[in-house]
């Protein structure tokens, strides 16, 4: 960018005070919950509302210590709730730092990269092409396309000039070819669309590149002005959470239907007091009702995302956690992902001359041309870094020669197409109707451009694909010069349609290298273990990615289809090609899309990596969209559920083995969930239809909630990955965690364990016990069952006791709360009487003992039965 002492932009101190002053450029969003609204969220909750019932008919039985205890537990679990949203939410806010969109401005003379928050008046911006402008401003330097559908819902890209820019063109724009566009900056007014160089926040730039400067902020900015609505987001629940909550409102549809059908029959058929029945009906909905479910998902979720960021991958899309255990099918861009993204020129060659700078002291005259005509067809302030690459070279083997022209710009450009993959710059000469021509771009385009013979053609073909299988990305560099004059004195030339309309002269083939990343080998092959297969795309030759592929280890498979065969293929034919192919070359932003859309179609689960504004589609489209953190553009980020933070294929695989883990144990907390509510249901229903004393009452289902609900959201949560997560084939996306199979599984696992508390209670009460006494020895057995139904969910494919060795810091916490509550519930008389139990001798105590250990058995048998192998 120009030095000009306007875009030097603000000092460092000049920022910080201002941003002091006028506050962080920040749009109105939706706050975090305060402390009020979770509570007010937990009151409102079935089951507050039901201890509430519970507490006033405590009241009316004239038992005051039963009322307050449940009064107690609602402040614990106000308690619990606030730890955990708070928890949630500082994950969530962590992500959200992290998603914030990015600002390039000019500090003290540099450019800087700085949260989109930081933005004050004044900040120079530095703007590219798929950059979301962070903040209004005037644009004063360069040239741009602008979307600025968000606030007009108009789809067509508003041009943006500068001011003096603006009023030069203010007569219009002259009809250009379909293929060519003005330059981003420099162009002739002539082609310029008439417009201010306003810029708004939250806008995306969609072409060219310009300097603005900062005019408001926050909500001073037109899209601050429209209102906090357009600034919220809210993402839609997910089809797990959507699921769960279906699962939940018809199991609290059950829960009324049998409360009152045991409210009825406790009254009517057992004859037992109308309140006491009542009672009775609320334990037994509280039992029914699988309140934890939503906040197993919520807490996951958020958590997992969490986890996930310290892997240096952020999710923007919690669904995207969901998915990442099912994905089978993993396609990523070669450059920056798989390679370091670390653009050097390799090698030149002329045709009749090759050279290498690695020996090199100076560049062979013969050489020259072949340089410098490709930087000239590359921008002087390049975003892409093998143009980046070309720039560098070009300064560092011509320095102090004719050859390099900074500052020289084109008078007209044809951008990189489809049709041709190729992009030539228009400059002006010294005669008037004179232009140079410099082009570069794929060595078979080039070639065409040049109209050469079958023999050079073939000549070329042959040294691009001995360059290329040695890893090297090929470009063709050609010269030409065309007479144009101008329609009128004023006007700028009538260019021609298409860059074949030029005479060009090849001048030779220019090879970049970039090295593999180290990491890739071992993260390939662990992709492989875990049936994940990994299919590399790339512009590039197809011998290049070969080259990388075997440097790599992504596949011995010679197969590869490139961008013109996927266009040319229908849905079905290409959907068959892709069963055999891992390497997809000369690829554009639209084979991307189509590639998505046909291994989607095939049945695959697909994670797809881009960075430009054309990649957004196509990452739209796959069931996870990875942009790239470092060199994306703000247009793929926003469009992608995934970020990588530092670009690297293996914390796409970390960011897998994370997904995966947080599946499991999600998995494990919902057939827990599902398991030791069966008993409790059984304990709370079965006495009332076999007219026996009441076994579970309110007071009973607190202290069990106190077990379950930290087990559920806290236990399971940080529980580490199961042995052989990444050795097994991705999950069906059909299985769900509320399907048949698992769900079926949990419901065996507490049909056993309550067939066996009932068995134990009525052998107890036919010896003779007392109803307190068999109580107490199935109540306490009932609440030491839960950590065995923890134990038995942790790992299906070893014995619960062996799940033990299995570190999990919270597991041990979780079993000495419990034996610490089970003892203030036998040993403290106020807690005892308020339970209705006794205290058991030595041979509850062994009673009890047997029925765990019975538990144990079934459970294990259940088990090596089969069932969901997580």
């Amino acid at each position: 960018m120009p030095n000009a002492p306007e875009a030097c932009g603000l000092s460092a101190a000049e920022a910080a005070r201002r941003l002091a002053a006028d506050g962080a450029n920040l749009l109105p969003g939706s706050a975090p919950k305060s402390n009020a609204a979770i509570v007010l969220t937990v009151v409102t909750e079935p089951m507050f509302l039901m201890l509430l019932a519970a507490g006033g008919i405590y009241l009316a039985l004239g038992d005051p210590a039963e009322a307050l205890f449940l009064l107690g537990f609602v402040f614990v679990v106000i308690g619990i709730t606030l730890v955990q949203e708070r928890k949630t939410q500082r994950a969530l806010e962590s992500l959200r730092e992290l998603s914030a969109p990015r600002a390039l401005v000019m500090r003290d003379g540099q450019e800087q990269r700085i949260p989109g928050a930081g933005v004050v008046r004044g900040d120079v911006l530095v703007l590219h092409e798929g950059d979301r402008i962070a903040a209004d401003a005037r644009l004063f330097e360069g040239q741009l396309e602008v979307d600025e559908s968000l606030l007009t819902g108009e789809s067509v890209p508003v041009a943006k000039l500068p001011d003096t820019a603006a009023s030069v063109g203010a007569g219009g724009r002259s009809a250009g070819p379909p293929q060519a566009r003005p330059a981003p900056s420099g162009g002739s007014a002539a082609h310029a669309v008439a417009s201010v160089g306003a810029l708004y926040a939250s806008t995306v730039v969609t072409r060219g590149v310009g300097l603005a400067e900062v005019q408001a902020t926050a909500g001073a900015t037109a899209v601050g002005r429209i209102g906090a609505d357009l600034a919220r987001t809210t993402e839609p629940p997910s089809a797990l959470q959507r699921a769960s909550r279906q699962l939940v409102r018809r199991l609290g549809a059950a829960a009324l239907l049998l409360a009152g059908a045991q409210v009825l029959l406790g009254w009517w058929w057992n004859g037992r007091p109308l309140l006491e029945s009542l009672l009775s009906g609320i334990a037994l909905a509280m039992a029914i009702l699988p309140e934890e479910i939503p906040v197993i998902l919520t807490v996951f979720l958020a958590l997992g995302a969490w986890r996930i960021s310290k892997q240096k991958v952020l999710t923007r899309r919690m669904s995207a956690v969901e998915a990442l255990g099912a994905i089978t099918v993993l396609a990523v861009d070669k450059t920056g992902t798989l390679t370091m993204n670390r653009m050097e020129v390799a090698e030149l060659d002329t045709g009749s001359a090759r050279f290498t700078p690695e020996k090199a002291s100076e560049l062979p005259e013969a050489f020259h041309l072949l340089a410098e005509f490709a930087m000239l067809a590359t921008p002087g302030d390049p975003f892409d870094p093998m143009e980046k690459a070309i720039q560098r070279f070009g300064h560092g083997w011509l320095a102090g020669t004719e050859h390099v022209h900074d500052g020289r710009e084109p008078e007209f450009e044809y951008a990189l197409s489809g049709e041709i993959l190729a992009m030539t710059r228009v400059f002006a000469s010294s005669a008037p109707t004179q232009h140079l021509l410099a082009t570069k771009g794929a060595p078979e385009a080039v070639a065409d451009l040049c109209h050469l013979p079958a023999a050079r053609r073939e000549a070329i073909r042959a040294q691009v694909e001995a360059m290329a299988g040695r890893g090297l990305r090929v470009l063709g560099v050609a010269r030409g010069r065309w007479s144009g004059a101008p329609a009128a004195p004023d006007a700028a030339p009538l260019w021609p349609r298409s860059q074949h309309d030029f005479d060009f002269e090849f001048l030779g083939l220019l090879g970049l290298a970039d090295p593999p990343r180290p990491e890739v080998p071992a993260a390939l092959a662990e992709c492989r273990r875990a049936g994940v297969r990994v299919i590399m795309l790339t512009g590039d030759h197809p011998a290049t990615a070969r080259a990388i592929a075997r440097q790599v280890g992504l596949s011995e498979r010679p197969e590869v289809i490139t961008g013109d065969q996927i266009a040319a293929l229908d849905d079905a034919a290409l959907r068959e090609r892709l069963r055999h192919a891992d390497l997809c070359a000369r690829l554009q932003p639209a084979h991307k899309l189509r590639l998505v859309q046909a291994l989607r179609a095939g049945g695959e689960v697909v994670a797809m990596t881009g960075d430009g504004v054309n990649d957004a589609p196509a990452l739209k489209a796959a069931d996870i969209g990875i942009a790239m953190g470092e060199r994306g553009t703000d247009v793929a980020r926003e469009a992608a559920a995934l970020v990588l933070l530092d670009d690297s294929f293996a914390r796409i695989v970390a960011a897998i083995r994370q997904g995966r883990r947080i599946d499991d144990n999600l998995r494990k907390a919902t057939r827990f969930t599902f398991a030791v509510h069966v008993p409790v249901i059984a304990l709370a229903l079965v006495p009332t239809l076999l007219q026996w004393p009441v076994l579970l009452m309110p007071v009973h289902m607190v202290l069990l909630q106190l077990l379950i609900d930290p087990a559920c959201s806290v236990v399971f949560e940080a529980d580490p990955e199961s042995p052989g997560l990444m050795e097994r084939a991705p999950r069906p996306v059909s299985d769900s965690p509320f399907g048949v199979a698992p769900l079926g599984h949990a419901v065996l696992q507490g049909l056993g364990v309550a067939g066996l508390l009932l068995a134990g209670y009525a052998w107890l009460a036919a010896q003779g016990w007392s109803a307190p006494q068999a109580r107490s020895v199935v109540f306490c057995t009932l609440m030491l069952s839960v950590m065995l139904l923890i134990l038995a969910n942790r790992d299906l494919r070893r014995s619960a006791l062996l799940g033990m060795t299995n570190a999990n810091p919270l597991l041990w916490r979780m079993a000495v709360a419990m034996f610490g509550l089970l003892a203030a519930v036998l040993y403290l008389p106020w807690l005892r009487r308020l339970m209705g139990l006794e205290l058991p001798g030595l041979a509850g105590l062994a009673a009890g003992a047997g029925l765990l250990a019975l538990c144990a058995v079934w459970l294990e048998l259940v088990r090596l039965a089969g069932g969901p192998r997580q």
